[in-house]
């Protein structure tokens, strides 16, 4: 029960058994300063109908990211208090629990420490209002977490990511290694051509083990959760323009937790070799 209802509760006891307050908490095991207790904080004039407004053009933002977007409105409230005021909205967004699952043994990786050292790339599939299914193929920095580029088709063979490579390297600069997973498409004597002829390493990951290509993962997630999830495409030229929108507000205006709430965008400007945001740590494959 939260103190409110306790309140409330007290008072009806008291005003049913006229009762006096001393004995009402005595019975119902309630401390005494709960009842005289008088809330102190001043609601902020607006900061209400900002958090709403925020939280109903971001339905898949929890707390934390809604305190940035008002923290960077110049608003100066902390977590705790959007977290209430989310709470007492019904606007808490839940977390899915997960299967535990056995630990295993994992050899060590290193975190790339700065852009363009290493990038990773995927296939998601969604559909369209009609049924029809289309693919969406994700290019990540796994230094910055930024998404240089984004493709949406129904179909993108390995000459469609093959493309999708050159227009990053028109960018960015060419980085050291891509990870991939073992898909058809990129595992294509094309793509391995490509790759050598440009000295770039192309590093595979092992079959059932998607947390050796992390970041991409980590990126699907959010383009699942906050995009694709909340429309309904009508065609793939509208999934196309949605999805490019929202890829540009995820690395100019969405914070992340590994960046030190700092967009991708900002981070890979303020990036300096001596100033960097990750400390020295192994990602365990």
């Amino acid at each position: 029960m939260t103190p409110a209802q306790r309140r409330a509760v007290v008072t009806e006891v008291c005003t049913r058994r006229d009762l006096p307050v001393r004995r009402a908490c005595r019975y119902l095991g309630i401390h005494r300063a709960l009842i005289r207790y008088v809330a102190q904080r001043t609601e902020l004039d607006g900061l209400r109908a900002d958090l709403l407004a925020a939280a109903e053009a971001k339905p898949r933002w929890g707390s934390p990211r809604l305190t940035w977007r008002l923290r960077r409105d110049g608003w100066p409230v902390n977590h705790k208090r959007i977290e209430r005021l989310l709470r007492v909205e019904g606007l808490l967004v839940g977390s899915r629990r997960r299967r535990k699952r056995v630990a295993e043994r994992r050899g060590p990786r290193p975190v790339p420490t700065g852009p363009d050292q290493r990038w990773s790339m995927d296939f998601m599939t969604d559909v369209l209002e009609d049924g029809r299914p289309f693919r969406v193929w994700p290019l990540v920095d796994d230094a910055t977490r930024e998404c240089p580029v984004l493709l949406v088709d129904r179909s993108l063979p390995a000459r469609r990511v093959i493309d999708g490579l050159e227009m990053a390297l028109l960018l960015r600069r060419q980085p050291q290694a891509v990870v991939r997973d073992n898909g058809p498409e990129f595992t294509s004597q094309a793509l391995d051509q490509w790759a050598s002829d440009r000295g770039i390493a192309l590093a595979f990951t092992r079959p059932g083990h998607p947390i050796e290509n992390c970041f991409i993962e980590s990126f699907n997630g959010r383009l699942r959760d906050e995009c694709l999830n909340q429309h309904h495409f009508r065609s793939v030229a509208e999934a196309r323009t949605i999805i490019e929108l929202w890829r540009q507000e995820y690395n100019t205006d969405r914070p992340h937790q590994g960046l030190r709430q700092r967009t991708p965008a900002e981070y890979a400007a303020l990036f300096t070799p001596a100033e960097d945001a990750h400390p020295p740590m192994i990602l365990r494959s």
